[in-house]
C-alpha cells in the first residue's frame, strides 16, 4: 500500500517539489519502505510505499508513460491484473516483473480517463496529463483506499490522508464542525466534505478532473442490476460460490503470513473457509483471529446477540487443518487509552471507541505474527449474506398476496419473527414518520430519536437542522424499513468509506486489510439475484446458507443471532469512569467542543452511572453510543483547535 501526494501551483511558482516532499514526510508512517517524487517546477507528484504485494519490489513510482504525457502515482492492488495484461498484450514473463501501478499506467495509456471502467481492485490514484495540464483523481467503488485534496486560490494539492495536506502552511488546520455534528447524528458521509475545514475527499467510486479553473467529479461506478434468472436455488448457490472464490483468491496475493478476522458469523466464516480451501494445495497456512471477552466474563447478553463468538469460530476453524485459530481476549483496557493514537492514525473521529481496546489487542496480535495481509467480511451483509427481509414489502407492492402470506407464516412458524415484526417490515415503508415512532413506542416501550443515541448540543441541533440534512442525504432519521432490497443495499454500499480506517491499520500495525465481500463482481451479482432467493420458506439469508453448506459447520449455519464485538465494553468503561469525567472537563475548556457536544448530558451520565442493565437498550443507547461517541467527537474537536491540552 502507498501514501500519495501532489501539488500544482497555478501561479507557476517553481517550488512544488518542496511542498510535495513535506506532504510525503508527514505520511511516512503509511509508507516507510520507499519514497519517490517527480517534479517539473510548478507540478510535483510523489508516493511513499509499504510493500504488501510480491510485485511491490518492482515499484519505482512515480511512473511516466504515454511518451511523457502521463505521470502516475497510485495506491493500488489490481485484482484483474492478469486479464489486463492479456488484453494489453503484455507478455506473461514481462507482466510478472511489473508492479500493479505499472499495469495501471498501461491501462491509462490505452483508455485515458476511461481506465476506471476496466480495472477491478482497491485503489486511489492520481495522474497528471502533461499535454492538457489536467489532473485526474480516482477511488475504488467501495472506498478501500482514501484520497483527499485542497483547492486554494493559487494551488491544488492532494494526499492520501489529511495530515499530508496539513503539512502545507496554506492549508488551514481546523475541524469541519458541521460534519462532526452530522457524525454524531449518524448522518452518512456523502459529498466531498471531510472532517477538516478546507479538506475534501474524493468520494468512493468517483473520478475527479482538476483544471486550473475547476474541479469536475462524476461517479464512475454504479452497481449493475442485470436481473439474473437461473433455474433454481442450487444454480444460484453455485454461482455465488464461484464469485466468492474469485473474490477471495485475488486478495491472497501478499508478502508475509496471511490472517483473517474470524467471528462466529457467516461472512468472515465464508472468507476464512474459502481462503483455507484455496491455500491448502500450496501448503500455506491461514491464521484466524477471534476477539473474545475477558476470561470468565458472564455479563449481560443483549437480545439476539452473542457475547462470545469463540466457540462458533473454533467450529469453523476446526474444519480446516491449515487454519491456526487464535483467540484474542480483551485486556481490560480503557476505551480512552488509545484516543490520541487513533486520532493521529485516522485523521477523523472514531465511530465506535468502545472497540478501540479490542482493536488494539487484535492488531497487536496480528502484527506480532508477521502478518502483512488480513482479510475480513465487513460488507457481507449487503451482498453475500443479505437477509432478504425487503421481500415482504416487495411482495405487497407487487400484489403477490399468496407468496407474502406463505413467507410471513413461515417466518413466524420458524420463530424468526413475531407477527408485529411481519407487519412492521411489510407496512413500515409507507408509514408516516411520526406514526412510525409512536407505533415503535407502543410495540417496544421505546421511541428512540436522535437525542437518545447522539449527545448533540440542543442549540446546535436546531441551528443546523440536522433532520433536514439527513433527509437531503436520503437518510430516514426514524429508520423505517425499506421498500426495496436493491435500493437499500445500493444506498449502504455507496456510502461506505473505510479508507481512513484501513490506512490507520496500515500505519499503526503495518497490516493491509482486505475485504473480499466488497468485491464489485460479487456485489453486482448479489444485487442482480432476485430478492426471493435470499428469503425463502421463512429462512433469512437463504442463498448464503445454501451456498456455504459445503464449507461452514452446521452450528454456524443454524445460528440466527449476531455477534457483539467488545461485549464486555461496560466493564472497561466503568473502570475508566474517572478518565471519562476528566476528558469531559477538558472538553469544557474547548469552545468548539462545547458548542457541538452536549457536555451537560455527558456529565449527567457520569453522575447517574448504572450498576446493572448493561444489556438493555435503554442503557446501551446513552452509554455505548451517546456518551462514547460524544467523547470521540469532542476529543477530535479539542485536538483540532487551539484549545488542545
Amino acid at each position: 500500500m502507498t501514501a500519495l501526494a501532489g501539488l500544482w501551483r497555478f501561479d507557476r511558482r517553481p517550488d512544488a517539489a518542496d511542498g510535495c516532499a513535506r506532504m510525503l514526510r508527514a505520511q511516512e508512517l503509511y509508507g516507510p519502505d520507499h519514497g519517490g517524487q517527480w517534479s517539473r517546477g510548478d507540478v510535483a507528484l510523489g508516493r511513499r510505499l509499504m510493500r504488501t504485494l510480491p510485485e511491490d519490489v518492482f515499484d519505482r513510482q512515480p511512473l511516466v508513460g504515454g511518451q511523457g504525457r502521463y505521470v502516475l502515482v497510485a495506491d493500488v492492488r489490481l485484482d484483474n491484473r492478469d486479464e489486463l495484461a492479456e488484453e494489453l498484450q503484455i507478455p506473461a514473463p514481462h507482466a510478472r516483473d511489473l508492479c500493479d501501478a505499472a499495469i495501471l499506467l498501461a491501462v491509462i495509456e490505452r483508455w485515458g480517463e476511461a481506465c476506471v471502467e476496466h480495472i477491478v481492485g482497491d485503489y486511489a490514484f492520481a495522474f497528471w496529463d502533461v499535454s492538457n495540464r489536467q489532473l485526474f483523481l480516482a477511488r475504488d467503488p467501495t472506498g478501500q483506499r482514501p484520497l483527499h485534496y485542497h483547492r486554494g486560490d493559487k494551488f491544488f494539492a492532494f494526499a492520501s490522508m489529511p495530515k499530508g495536506l496539513h503539512a502545507l502552511p496554506d492549508v488551514p488546520y481546523a475541524p469541519d464542525e458541521e460534519r462532526v455534528a452530522e457524525f454524531l447524528a449518524l448522518i452518512p458521509e456523502t459529498g466531498t466534505q471531510s472532517f477538516f475545514r478546507g479538506v475534501e475527499r474524493v468520494e468512493p467510486g468517483h473520478l475527479s478532473i482538476v483544471t486550473a479553473t475547476s474541479i469536475k467529479s462524476r461517479r464512475h461506478w454504479q452497481p449493475k442490476h442485470s436481473h439474473i434468472k437461473l433455474s433454481g436455488p442450487a444454480e444460484y448457490a453455485e454461482a455465488l460460490r464461484q464469485r466468492l472464490d474469485e473474490a477471495v483468491k485475488c486478495r491472497l496475493r501478499g508478502t508475509g503470513n496471511l490472517g483473517v478476522f474470524l467471528s462466529g458469523g457467516l461472512d468472515s466464516g465464508a472468507v476464512a473457509a474459502t481462503a483455507a480451501r484455496l491455500l491448502a494445495p500450496s501448503g500455506r497456512k491461514l491464521l484466524a483471529f477471534t476477539g473474545v471477552p475477558r476470561a470468565g466474563y458472564d455479563g449481560p447478553t443483549p437480545r439476539n446477540r452473542i457475547v462470545d463468538e469463540g466457540r462458533l469460530a473454533a467450529a469453523t476453524a476446526a474444519l480446516y487443518p491449515n487454519i491456526e485459530h487464535i483467540l484474542v481476549p480483551n485486556e481490560g483496557r480503557s476505551p480512552l487509552a488509545d484516543l490520541d493514537r487513533f486520532f493521529n492514525l485516522l485523521d477523523r473521529p472514531m465511530l465506535n471507541i468502545c472497540g478501540t481496546a479490542w482493536a488494539h489487542s487484535f492488531n497487536n496480535a496480528v502484527n506480532g505474527r508477521n502478518i502483512k495481509v488480513c482479510l475480513n467480511g465487513n460488507l457481507g451483509n449487503m451482498g453475500l449474506s443479505y437477509n432478504g427481509l425487503e421481500l415482504l414489502p416487495e411482495l405487497l407492492r407487487g400484489g403477490r398476496w399468496l407468496r407474502l402470506w406463505k413467507e410471513a407464516n413461515a417466518l413466524v412458524s420458524a420463530g424468526r419473527m413475531r407477527w408485529r415484526g411481519i407487519l412492521a417490515n411489510t407496512l413500515g415503508p409507507w408509514c408516516p414518520p411520526k406514526l412510525w415512532v409512536q407505533l415503535n413506542k407502543l410495540a417496544t416501550g421505546h421511541a428512540y430519536e436522535v437525542q437518545d443515541y447522539a449527545a448533540i448540543n440542543q442549540k446546535r441541533l436546531l441551528e443546523l437542522d440536522l433532520p433536514a440534512r439527513a433527509k437531503a442525504k436520503n437518510l430516514d432519521i426514524v429508520y423505517r424499513p425499506w421498500k426495496s432490497g436493491v435500493a437499500m443495499r445500493t444506498w449502504v454500499i455507496q456510502r461506505a468509506d473505510p479508507g481512513n480506517y484501513n490506512k490507520a491499520t496500515l500505519g499503526g500495525w503495518h497490516v493491509d486489510t482486505r475485504d473480499p465481500t466488497a468485491d464489485v463482481r460479487l456485489l453486482e451479482f448479489c444485487l442482480s439475484v432476485p430478492t426471493e432467493q435470499f428469503l425463502r420458506d421463512g429462512k433469512q439469508r437463504a442463498l448464503a446458507l445454501h451456498a456455504l453448506a459445503d464449507r461452514l459447520p452446521r452450528v454456524v449455519l443454524d445460528e440466527p443471532r449476531k455477534g457483539l464485538i467488545a461485549a464486555d465494553w461496560h466493564e472497561d468503561l466503568t473502570a475508566a469512569r474517572q478518565d471519562v469525567a476528566a476528558e469531559i472537563d477538558r472538553l469544557k475548556a474547548s469552545p468548539t467542543a462545547s458548542k457541538t457536544v452536549d457536555l451537560a448530558r455527558l456529565r449527567q451520565l457520569i453522575e447517574e452511572w448504572p450498576t446493572d442493565g448493561w444489556g438493555r437498550d435503554d442503557v446501551i443507547m446513552p452509554y455505548r453510543y451517546a456518551l462514547l461517541r460524544g467523547i470521540s467527537a469532542g476529543h477530535f474537536l479539542r485536538r483540532t483547535t487551539g484549545s488542545n491540552r
